[in-house]
């Protein structure tokens, strides 16, 4: 497994709409979609920087991942996410290094991606997400 790029960095807001000040208005930076991961309790907006996004990550339901992390950390960097051709090898690889992904098996993540987080751990502190799908 070989990533090529960084797909996106993820950031905790309280309010997309409200962060979107900085990145839309303030930087003139494209917002390229916005979507709810019902699952997930999230909402997220994704900005266009060149070859790469931003992912703010807004908490719609009280117990998501997102909400506990505000509570504990306010808001700021989630995670660091990048590209790879295939999630299901990347996380057998992982393993093989003494790695912990946070599931065996690929889950859905925005825009029609498979994802898996590595635990920060094992990752040196930081939540490292592998994304296969997004160009």
């Amino acid at each position: 497994m070989k990533s090529d790029r960084i797909d996106h960095i993820g950031i905790a807001v309280k309010s997309i709409e409200e962060r979107l000040s900085v990145y839309r208005d303030l930087l003139k930076l494209e917002v390229t979609g916005i979507e709810e991961l019902q699952d997930r309790g999230l909402k997220v907006a994704f900005v266009k920087v060149g070859d790469t996004r931003i992912e703010l990550l807004e908490s719609i339901s009280e117990n998501s991942q997102i909400s506990r992390f505000l509570e504990s950390r306010g808001e700021g960097i989630h995670h660091i996410a990048f590209h790879v051709d295939n999630v299901k090898a990347a996380i057998e690889e992982a393993v093989s290094l003494g790695l912990k992904p946070l599931s065996t098996e690929p889950e859905a993540g925005a825009g029609g991606t498979k994802v898996v987080f590595l635990h920060p751990k094992s990752t040196g502190g930081v939540l490292t997400e592998l994304v296969e799908g997004h160009h």
